[in-house]
């Protein structure tokens, strides 16, 4: 039961990362990609939701919380870049590879997170597989408490910012208050935080080892994509970053430190 849904959605994966490759040769623009991750997820949850036949309430559930959180981060990305030129981590890409890179990056970026979107997606599979118990557990309660902490985090700190950067008086300014006066990354504190719920959700029929999805996914939020790489960034191109530094938590919500 397992691995039907589970190949069925890896299939539609690679699909959907080819037809996002394509667009981005269309567009010039490998960034696209951002904009799909989120969506990708909606793709194979609703595979799970199709291909199963566990406890409905609880395959509604989980597919309602990742449709929630998938579409909203795919439309706020699309938003966030219309009209913006490639991001500077892959146009440096580009440049290194020359006329390589469209084929390359089939590889390298699109196939790749496919991969990674496919096996991070397996807490959404278990979650609705029968051997469930049928009936809400106190895992699908705390799940869903540590998705609207998560989802709160993402969805407001993506708006506080989005509102900062729309005023030009903030030019080169660091956003110091809201969520972002509590952690510097409040947009990926909450992904680490909603994959932490899908998790619990998806453990409630024993399938404990599906918690290497969100420790996949938190490693790869605080440590590479995420934290790690944009830290290492700002500290070196931001004004005022490295002040924000001294008063304000990594990751984790925490009361502002005094200067």
């Amino acid at each position: 039961m397992f691995w039907n849904p589970f190949l069925w959605a890896g299939l539609l994966i690679l699909i959907y990362v080819i037809f996002a490759w394509v667009v981005s040769i269309i567009k010039k623009d490998t960034s696209v990609v951002d904009i799909f991750w989120g969506a990708g997820f909606v793709v194979a949850a609703a595979v799970y939701f199709i291909l199963t036949d566990g406890y409905l309430p609880r395959k509604l559930l989980i597919l309602i919380l990742v449709a929630i959180w998938g579409l909203r981060l795919s439309i706020y990305i699309g938003i966030r870049n219309h009209g913006k030129p490639e991001d500077p981590r892959y146009t440096s890409m580009r440049e290194k590879h020359g006329n390589s890179w469209p084929v390359r990056s089939l590889f390298t970026v699109f196939i790749l997170q496919g991969i990674l979107m496919w096996i991070i997606s397996i807490p959404l599979l278990t979650a609705q597989l029968p051997v469930t118990p049928p009936y809400l557990y106190w895992l699908d309660y705390l799940g869903i408490i540590f998705w609207v902490i998560g989802f709160y985090f993402e969805a407001v700190g993506d708006y506080q910012l989005y509102r900062f950067k729309q005023d030009p008086r903030n030019s080169n300014k660091v956003l110091s208050n809201g969520l972002w006066g509590l952690t510097r990354h409040p947009n990926y504190f909450g992904e680490f935080a909603m994959w932490w719920g899908y998790g619990l959700i998806a453990i409630t029929g024993g399938y404990y080892w599906v918690l290497l999805s969100p420790l996949i996914m938190s490693i790869l939020v605080m440590k590479f994509s995420g934290v790690g790489l944009l830290e290492k960034n700002l500290k070196e191109k931001k004004p005022g970053y490295r002040e924000y530094i001294e008063t304000t938590s990594v990751f984790f919500p925490w009361p502002k430190k005094s200067s």
